[in-house]
């Protein structure tokens, strides 16, 4: 499949062609632009790669750009590049990169979680320590263990638990011994961090793999 360009572009690269030839991608925050171009070179000829930064820290966002010579490149690209880079076509120069990135956050995210309806605790085998008699006395804090018998990546994980709000940080961490995931979250309030187990433990994240979530000791006093 090829995009044709409009007849009165001609040769030159009109403002249709570059919008054509510009992909989007969620990429490791460890990645440098060396590293972009590595992966996405395979596919065609790169103009150049750049990658989002917090304007405050410099830090990236674990997001970035690659720009092709043609929109066939660009295709081939999105069409065969790990699902885990989420590529897709990007937005015009013109409409804002905060803009952008919560539209795509959004439209990645939120279409599972409607997916799911989000009474999550369907099999008993994942809600078991809720039904315990225990249950009443379970230390509370601001801080969340989650579980998955799949790795997770850092900023898939961070943009579902950011859906609540007052996350202040999310740590995921990988066993080398095995493919299990396991991240510790943390939220600005208790209150942030009991809704969202509430909704998140036992939710098929992707699709399949239920989270297991519990509480952390954080420190705090649990009886705030």
């Amino acid at each position: 499949v090829f995009i044709a360009q409009s007849r009165a572009s001609g040769s030159h690269r009109d403002l249709e062609d570059e919008e054509l030839t510009r992909i989007f991608v969620m990429i490791p925050k460890t990645y440098t632009e060396e590293d972009l171009r590595e992966k996405f070179k395979m596919y065609g000829d790169i103009e150049y790669c750049s990658i989002i930064k917090n304007k405050t820290t410099g830090e990236s966002k674990g997001l970035g750009y690659v720009r092709y010579l043609k929109p066939s490149q660009a295709a081939q690209a999105i069409e065969e590049c790990d699902r885990s880079y989420r590529a897709i076509l990007a937005e015009p120069k013109n409409k804002s990169s905060e803009s952008f990135e919560h539209d795509y956050y959004s439209n990645s995210m939120r279409p599972e979680l409607r997916g799911n309806t989000l009474p999550f605790c369907m099999q008993p085998e994942f809600c078991s320590f809720e039904k315990t008699e225990t249950r009443i006395q379970e230390p509370v804090s601001k801080r969340l263990s989650v579980v998955s018998r799949l790795p997770f990546i850092q900023e898939q994980l961070f943009a579902l638990f950011d859906l609540v709000p007052g996350l202040e940080y999310c740590d995921v961490q990988r066993d080398p011994h095995t493919n299990s995931g396991y991240a510790v979250i943390q939220y600005s309030t208790a209150a942030s961090a009991i809704y969202a187990k509430y909704k998140l433990h036992g939710f098929e994240y992707p699709p399949g793999n239920r989270l297991t979530v519990i509480f952390l000791e954080d420190g705090n006093d649990s009886s705030e």
